[in-house]
């Protein structure tokens, strides 16, 4: 079958979907986690993988950076290939002080002033949200594991770099109460809601607009380690579908 897109035949996706925005994560994922991970997608090099994480299938597969290209991703997956449940794993920049570096956060609703969701449908809402089960599940996960996870409302921006005098940070979290940015969720959740589908987004803090902290690329990596296992536990403790 296949799409523009996507290279990978009907039945090599698995109902849950794990998504990073860099393809290089998403190999790092399959090769670390995964048991008989195999590669289902590489077009345009946005890696896909299907594999087990004890003995449960599931997938992960790059989005590319931005709400356009997580946009087509996860409405093919969604729309074409039967996939039931995206979780978007990624890193953010905090708004507030509440937080910290390395903290893993669970958006329970996106803001944006992106017009995908106008454009795509017609939606006029300037917040979209994720899957109430899914986001429980997850939560559900983190204790288990015993990994704090933190719930926030989220900036989904279309524009990595503002020009002076643009609205900043602190005005977008006083006026919308988003306690964190990233460039992507927004546009997963119109998708999963259109379609009748599950999706969460999973952030880890690399950066703090308010301390000026930033990780290195190891400790982020490590730091990122605890997001997965959280994604992870989410898919083998059972997703009801």
């Amino acid at each position: 079958m296949g799409t523009p897109h996507n290279e990978a035949e009907p039945g090599e996706l698995a109902r849950t979907v794990l998504m990073p925005g860099d393809p290089l994560r998403a190999e790092f994922l399959a090769k670390n986690w995964l048991d008989n991970a195999r590669m289902v997608n590489r077009v345009r090099n946005c890696y896909g993988f299907t594999g087990l994480y004890k003995g449960k299938e599931v997938s992960v597969m790059a989005s590319g950076m931005g709400m356009p290209s997580i946009g087509i991703y996860s409405y093919e997956l969604f729309k074409e290939y039967g996939v039931e449940n995206i979780i978007r794993i990624g890193s953010s920049g905090a708004y507030s002080e509440r937080l910290k570096l390395y903290d893993v956060v669970l958006a329970d609703a996106s803001w944006s002033e992106s017009a995908y969701a106008r454009v795509q449908s017609g939606d006029l809402s300037e917040i979209q949200y994720p899957s109430k089960e899914l986001n429980q599940a997850i939560m559900a996960a983190g204790m288990r594991l015993g990994i704090g996870v933190v719930p926030a409302i989220v900036h989904s921006s279309d524009a990595f770099y503002r020009e002076p005098g643009q609205k900043g940070y602190r005005e977008i979290l006083k006026e919308h109460h988003c306690e964190c940015v990233e460039m992507e969720s927004f546009a997963l959740f119109h998708n999963a809601a259109l379609l009748g589908k599950k999706a969460a987004c999973l952030l880890t803090i690399s950066d703090s607009f308010v301390t000026g902290e930033e990780s290195s690329a190891k400790e982020r990596q490590e730091a990122f380690s605890e997001m997965i296992e959280v994604a992870l536990e989410t898919v083998n403790g059972g997703i009801t579908e």
